[in-house]
């Protein structure tokens, strides 16, 4: 079907002179009256020129600044291309994947739903198992844990691993069962943050190994505890531990209390006792050394020690007697000699 050019200068003519108002084509006409014409080249041309725009529009892509590209080459790695405006072989040449760099990813252990970064949904059966875990004094623990990470190589995170998040998730949980696994229920209970960046370094120590790409930021454990069946029996253990070390706390109070004292005094003891023994020692030692000279003095001249001796055993032992009065057989009154030592001068 032809355009009909005189009924539409008919039309245009009306308009210009005021004729009336006229109605403008709808777009249900201009889609029939394009129907029915007549391309010159045929359709043909129309699929050229799609096949034209396609592939056209197939080289230029955009990358944002929170990515990068990698681009493939029938399946081959060939570039990394850099945030901005790239271009590339058209599509079934190279194809490009966009790998957000700068997110951060994360993925919940023990939780009932899936993280956020994540579409992996867990079930709550599954979440449970994974953390319940066997504590190094052979407890049972729930220990609910999230790892927060980020990929620093897009390379090996989209070709090294067949599935990274996979790989992800068991590798955390190994390392957190390594980790909880060498200490008792209370260090896991009380010590989250320790054992968090212990489990930190094992991971990111298992994932560069296997070249995942991936770049651990942070491991936070969540609210440590034992299974909700156990928890008072666990809390009655406990009460009945810080009793015992209550107790044992006072017991070694009394103890440094007591037993330092009972040392010093035996230490004081011992001492008084060395004391007195030295001193008997050396008394002794001084006694003999006395006799023993006195006896080689007495040794050299005889007589005379043995005068010296009786006189000064004289003189030590009739001071103590008092007075006394020697009377003569012959003497009848004892009245004149009372004031001899008077008159002499003598001192009693």
């Amino acid at each position: 079907m032809n355009w009909d050019w005189e009924k539409l200068q008919q039309k245009q003519k009306e308009r210009s002179t005021g004729g009336g108002s006229v109605k403008p084509p709808q777009m249900d006409d201009l889609v029939e009256k394009f129907k029915g014409y007549k391309f010159p080249g045929g359709w043909l041309l129309l699929v050229l020129v799609g096949i034209i725009l396609f592939f056209g529009t197939s080289m230029v892509y955009t990358v944002d600044v929170n990515e990068v590209g990698v681009v493939q080459r029938f399946g081959k790695y060939i570039r990394t291309e850099m945030p901005g405006l790239n271009f590339k072989l058209p599509a079934g040449i190279e194809r490009v994947t966009k790998v957000k760099t700068k997110r951060v990813y994360k993925e919940e252990f023990g939780f009932s739903s899936a993280s956020s970064g994540s579409s992996r949904f867990v079930s709550g059966r599954e979440s449970i198992d994974e953390s319940l875990m066997l504590t190094g004094d052979l407890n049972v623990g729930v220990v609910p844990w999230i790892v927060q990470y980020r990929i620093k190589d897009s390379y090996q995170y989209l070709f090294k691993v067949r599935d990274v998040t996979q790989f992800l998730r068991d590798m955390s949980e190994a390392s957190m069962r390594l980790v909880v696994g060498d200490r008792s229920i209370n260090e896991v209970i009380s010590n989250r943050e320790e054992i968090a960046a212990d489990a930190q370094t094992w991971l990111q120590k298992e994932l560069d190994e296997a070249e995942t790409g991936i770049d651990i930021d942070t491991v936070e454990l969540g609210n440590t505890n034992v299974p909700i069946p156990v928890q008072d029996s666990f809390n009655k253990v406990n009460q009945a531990v810080q009793e015992k070390e209550k107790l044992i706390y006072q017991a070694r109070e009394e103890y440094n209390r007591v037993i330092p004292r009972a040392r010093g005094e035996a230490e004081q003891t011992i001492k008084s006792a060395e004391g007195y023994a030295t001193e008997r020692v050396n008394e002794a030692k001084g006694d003999a050394a006395r006799f023993i000279s006195q006896y080689e003095e007495y040794a050299k001249a005889k007589d005379v020690t043995r005068r010296r001796l009786y006189l000064e055993m004289v003189n030590l032992v009739f001071p103590a007697l008092g007075e006394l009065y020697i009377i003569d057989s012959d003497q009848t009154n004892v009245l004149p000699l009372l004031n001899i030592g008077e008159k002499w001068g003598l001192q009693k």
